[in-house]
């Protein structure tokens, strides 16, 4: 299972966004837990302790944080003890790697250790090398890494904060790693005992996972810092409980007293945000569009135009459709990814198979991101090379499904359908973005293929003049024009 999804079952499930760091502190430790007059004892109390502490939060948490230099400290032994508390975590529960690893000669390593020998499900790393650290982490599907952008120590604010409070350090740093990876892949890790610091990050990386620390001091006021780092879906944001708790024999009941402080916020910022006032202006509707978010995103963007256009089959329509500029908005291509991800997750294929042109880079990521192999249609075969029909590997018999973008005709899927079909494929379903309709589905359906689609060109329509973004004009002209 992906991070994400994986994190948001838990959060769900434990309705918690708190995370607990399972680091292994001699100085943190309960004074009651056993014998420290030995490395070999010393180890046995520690690993007893962690597991307390895993019995005692597993209901109450969305995440697990062991600090990878706690058990590096104590040696060899400390080492085996991390792989007894990966493996005493439940399965369930994501687990975030605190290593800050910076070193970019042994990424690919590091990578394939966390990742495959120890099953970890993300990781933090540090920004200063740049995406070049950060590429070896992202070549593993589902896996995830949170790149540290600001830490809340005092010296740092010298190099942090410069050139001006304005324009600090870190905000470039949260800028640019935007650009590294998708936000399933990449999260922020933030440092911060001020609400300010995490509106600025929130203004503009609102789809960005954030991982908070350093908020435990006695000025900090967690109302301020949670309604600075929530997204207006009262999420987005991972908290860690005090580090002090972890000696308390009370830490359950504490833990659950925070989580409840936690949701009460969380309550309150969805209910305010239920005004609307993040993406409409003038329409606030209790019948909301599942996908409003991303169809009011494609218009702001431009992939949405209105005018006469002719399309490619001659036809001139008042409206266009631009899918190809969301490849270059990581949220927005994210966000499609995941609508498709949706209707393919209740589908039996053995592998995606992309379009050309239009429809590779959508087939490319959904096949990253729900690890399934991918295939294309060549649009025209070579004369030369191997001069095969269907790129990738596959074997005869096996069942691809057909994604593309727009279905306007259904000629381009059909096509690229049957090209699968003669080098002994099977096609059963055809997915797209956009359903142009006119009935072109049922044509689909009499060809022996079933459609889906995540919109309808009349869901769109409808869902920007709700929101104020076309007028009744636009509309009335679309409906007479379309029907």
């Amino acid at each position: 299972m992906h991070f994400s999804n994986k994190l948001e079952a838990t959060i769900s499930r434990n309705s918690s966004l708190l995370i607990v760091g399972l680091d292994p502190n001699p100085e943190m430790m309960p004074a009651g837990y056993g014998d420290r007059s030995s490395q070999d004892a010393l180890i046995e109390s520690l690993r007893a302790w962690l597991q307390w502490t895993i019995a005692q939060t597993k209901d109450l948490v969305c995440a697990y944080k062991p600090t990878l230099g706690f058990y590096q400290a104590l040696g060899s032994a400390g080492m085996e003890l991390l792989q007894d508390i990966l493996h005493s975590i439940p399965s369930h529960i994501p687990v975030i790697l605190d290593a800050k690893h910076s070193d970019l000669n042994t990424s690919s390593l590091i990578a394939q250790t966390v990742f495959i020998e120890w099953q970890v499900d993300a990781i933090t790393l540090s920004a200063y090398p740049g995406q070049d650290l950060v590429a070896p982490f992202l070549v593993y599907p589902g896996k995830a890494v949170f790149v540290l952008c600001r830490t809340a120590n005092a010296s740092a604010a010298k190099l942090q904060e410069d050139p001006t409070s304005e324009s600090p350090f870190y905000l470039h740093v949260v800028q640019e790693s935007k650009n590294w990876g998708t936000t399933d892949q990449l999260g922020l890790e933030i440092g911060t005992t001020t609400p300010d610091v995490l509106e600025k990050v929130r203004a503009i990386a609102p789809e960005r996972l954030i991982l908070v620390r350093s908020i435990w001091q006695e000025e900090v006021s967690l109302p301020q810092i949670l309604a600075a780092g929530l997204n207006h879906n009262g999420e987005g944001l991972l908290i860690p409980i005090p580090q002090d708790w972890m000696s308390q024999e009370n830490l359950a009941e504490q833990v659950r007293s925070l989580r409840e402080q936690v949701n009460q916020v969380r309550t309150q910022t969805v209910q305010e945000n239920l005004s609307c006032d993040v993406w409409f202006s003038n329409v606030c509707t209790l019948k909301q569009h599942p996908h409003l978010d991303l169809i009011l995103q494609l218009y702001d963007v431009g992939c949405i135009l209105f005018g006469d256009f002719v399309q490619a089959s001659g036809a001139t329509f008042p409206y266009y459709i631009d899918l190809r500029k969301i490849i270059s908005n990581p949220q927005l291509f994210q966000q499609v990814l995941s609508a498709y991800a949706e209707i393919l997750k209740d589908l039996s294929f053995d592998r995606i198979a992309g379009i050309p042109y239009g429809a590779l880079p959508t087939a490319t990521g959904l096949a990253l991101q729900m690890n399934r192999p991918m295939i294309f249609p060549r649009k025209e075969v070579k004369a030369h090379g191997t001069r095969r029909m269907v790129e990738g590997n596959f074997e005869p018999g096996e069942t691809a499904v057909v994604v593309d973008d727009i279905l306007i005709s259904g000629n381009s899927a059909m096509e690229g359908a049957a090209k699968l079909q003669s080098v002994g494929l099977k096609v059963l379903d055809i997915v797209v973005f956009l359903d142009h309709e006119q009935d072109v589905k049922d044509r689909l359906r009499t060809n022996g293929y079933q459609p889906h689609s995540v919109l309808t060109i009349s869901e769109v329509i409808e869902t920007l003049q709700q929101a104020g973004r076309i007028s009744e004009a636009e509309m009335g002209r679309f409906k007479s024009e379309m029907h």
